[in-house]
């Protein structure tokens, strides 16, 4: 189907070491202006990407053909911005950078209670660099973040060289399913497992609920453990706001027991709020929601 994610982000080693020089020698606004031009490549050489990205404005926000073909400038431009971001602040930069939260006392009424809690966020914003800001709201916090691994090896290896090893432990999803076992002792052990919620690979189980309008799949793993296991769930998501500023967002979902379907309508409706406010930090550049069928 042409809505499952193909596991793999944009981006080359050279790329990144690009990058990672600029940052530490001219700065990170430097860097921000190095963006201008590739931005701008990626409009016209990132071709299945810069479609989907259309689609995405045109269609689902209904904005005009001009203002949907800017938008995808604007919307390559924001994303690398995010990506130097996650390098600086990774590479002891963090002081150069600020944030607010919004519903951190979701946050840490889950650390006080010592009972764990699981965090459903989205390829919106930049919530890669959450754990930088979770340290300051709460040193208690840890985060298990669920993932396929299944980034390119050779630029993680090589981000790993050049910045602060995260504190984020990874729970690997296995087919025999044994990253259950995990998770379960996770929250045992009072910490904060996060999924994403809006991207599934090929042969996974989804389910289906409108997004922006239009049926979308999801991945149905997150919201089936999440209504089955008796700890709260949140929608976190990190939002750039400003070059330097960061807003953090923490909402309590009410989760009946064994409710997915209802618990990912709830999550559509968190993701909607969030892109009325943040239309250009949607970054999922495939075909969602499978137009090519």
């Amino acid at each position: 189907m042409a809505g499952e994610w193909e596991g793999k982000s944009k981006g080359t080693v050279l790329g990144y070491k690009i990058f990672i020089f600029f940052i530490r020698k001219l700065g990170v606004e430097a860097a921000y202006g190095l963006l201008y031009f590739v931005a701008l490549y990626y409009v016209f050489f990132a071709g299945k990407s810069t479609q989907s990205i259309y689609y995405y404005f045109r269609r689902r926000l209904e904005y005009s053909s001009f203002k949907s073909l800017v938008s995808i400038y604007k919307s390559y431009y924001v994303f690398g911005k995010t990506i130097i971001d996650k390098a600086a602040i990774s590479s002891g930069l963090k002081n150069k950078f600020t944030h607010e939260c919004d519903g951190v006392e979701n946050i840490t009424d889950l650390l006080d209670k010592q009972q764990g809690g699981i965090l459903i966020s989205a390829h919106v914003g930049n919530f890669e660099i959450a754990e930088f800001f979770f340290e300051e709201i709460d040193t208690r916090s840890q985060i298990s973040l669920v993932t396929t691994d299944a980034e390119h090896r050779n630029i993680k290896e090589y981000m790993e060289k050049v910045t602060v090893r995260s504190k984020i432990k990874f729970i690997l999803v296995k087919d025999d399913m044994s990253h259950i076992f995990e998770i379960n002792n996770a929250l045992s052990n009072g910490e904060l497992v996060c999924f994403t919620g809006d991207r599934y690979m090929k042969d996974q189980k989804v389910l289906s609920e409108p997004l922006l309008g239009k049926e979308a799949n999801f991945p149905a793993g997150p919201f089936l453990l999440a209504s089955r296991l008796k700890v709260p769930v949140l929608f976190v998501y990190v939002m750039k706001e400003t070059n330097k500023h960061y807003h953090l967002y923490a909402r309590k979902a009410e989760v009946k027991s064994r409710d997915a379907q209802g618990l990912l309508k709830k999550y559509t409706e968190s993701v909607e709020w969030m892109l009325g406010m943040y239309p250009l930090q949607w970054f999922n550049y495939f075909d969602f929601w499978e137009t090519d069928d």
